[in-house]
């Protein structure tokens, strides 16, 4: 493991309006659309944006990498394989999950709207970024949202010490009456990967309750836990709620589960073939929008209100610290770490995309 840097070694401000269009200068020079490159740069730079940079623009050198090397497609629409009206099973045909999900999504919304529900599972898929995003687009349209994914195997059974399910992520956003307050956005992993990556690449130990070495043992060292196995959060419930959302995914869409899932960052020829599940509730079936919205309210402000621990000063509801982050970032711009910056610009000089001038802040 490299020295450990400074936390003024490693981060820099940025404008977030130009990661943005940087991020989608990169996109559009390996040939996507300039609209694509655009919802692409977008969601990455929201992720940055809400704290997420797991799933920020430290992702662009492995998608261009695959995108180069034909593991991932420029496909953009969505193949339409089973419809039974509530519910439909899709072929993303490989393309970029930040492409192929807003189209998926909007079907489950929009099915929602006329049968109450609307579920869309997804097969032939590449990594979508963080699913909030996902979530939130049916919570903005006044459903309940859920989104999930497979991943490839990171985590081993509860004492075993081989690789058998992903840490799948799972999003749920609900709506209120004073907008999208409700977000949770979780890996079933006790972190994500890419925080690890993260503090690989910046040099900082991490805690030994994340992952473990090749052999099951547990470890700070970042490097050997990129070789080696994720914990599961909680433990075998983690473990079991993961090994559902590969069902619920992959299984059911007909798509890859398990091993079937190639990992992002070797074997870059190769497609990811994960699977997705979209759903969307609208909550007049359940009685009525907007009493579900007071309802909710209701429930936030209880929550927030309820009593603190010593030396707590605030209770957040899930999801809040990464919108408050987002609207502060938005206006005095964007912390990103100095290795994902890095990556970004080298990738654009190998893609020979045109940087705007004046991004870095300080």
């Amino acid at each position: 493991m490299t020295a450990q840097a400074s936390d003024a070694d490693r981060r820099v401000l940025v404008r977030p309006e130009w990661l943005e269009a940087t991020v989608g200068a990169v996109f559009t020079a390996v040939g996507f659309e300039s609209e694509d490159a655009a919802e692409i740069a977008a969601a990455l730079v929201e992720a940055d944006l809400r704290g997420v940079s797991s799933h920020g623009v430290m992702l662009v050198p492995m998608y261009v990498e695959r995108l180069n090397a034909g593991g991932v497609t420029r496909e953009r629409e969505l193949d339409v394989l089973f419809d039974a009206g509530a519910a439909m099973v899709v072929d993303a045909r490989g393309g970029m999950g930040q492409l192929s999900s807003p189209q998926a999504m909007g079907h489950a919304i929009e099915r929602a709207g006329r049968y109450g529900i609307g579920i869309v599972s997804v097969r032939n898929a590449h990594h979508f970024g963080a699913a909030s995003r996902w979530a939130m687009q049916a919570g903005t349209a006044g459903c309940i949202g859920i989104a999930m994914s497979n991943t490839t195997p990171l985590m081993p059974a509860p004492g075993g010490a081989e690789r058998l399910v992903g840490n799948n992520p799972l999003a749920i956003a609900v709506p209120t009456t004073a907008g999208v307050e409700i977000v949770l956005d979780m890996a079933l992993s006790a972190v994500a990967l890419g925080k690890i990556r993260l503090a690989a690449s910046a040099g900082r130990p991490i805690p030994d309750t994340w992952a473990t070495d090749a052999s099951g043992t547990p470890t700070t060292d970042p490097d050997e836990a990129v070789l080696g196995m994720l914990l599961p959060a909680a433990g075998h419930k983690g473990f079991g709620l993961a090994l559902m959302i590969d069902v619920l995914t992959g299984v059911l869409s007909g798509g890859g589960w398990g091993d079937q899932v190639r990992p992002l960052y070797r074997e870059p020829d190769r497609p990811n073939d994960c699977a997705h599940l979209f759903l969307a509730i609208d909550p007049e079936l359940m009685g009525g929008v907007e009493d579900f919205r007071r309802r909710s309210s209701g429930l936030a402000t209880r929550i927030r209100g309820s009593a603190t621990a010593p030396g707590v000063n605030r209770l957040y509801l899930p999801g809040e610290i990464e919108a408050e982050r987002a609207a502060q970032q938005r206006r005095n711009g964007v912390l990103i770490e100095r290795s994902g910056l890095d990556g970004l610009l080298a990738a654009a000089r190998t893609v020979g995309a045109a940087v705007p001038a004046g991004g870095v802040l300080s």
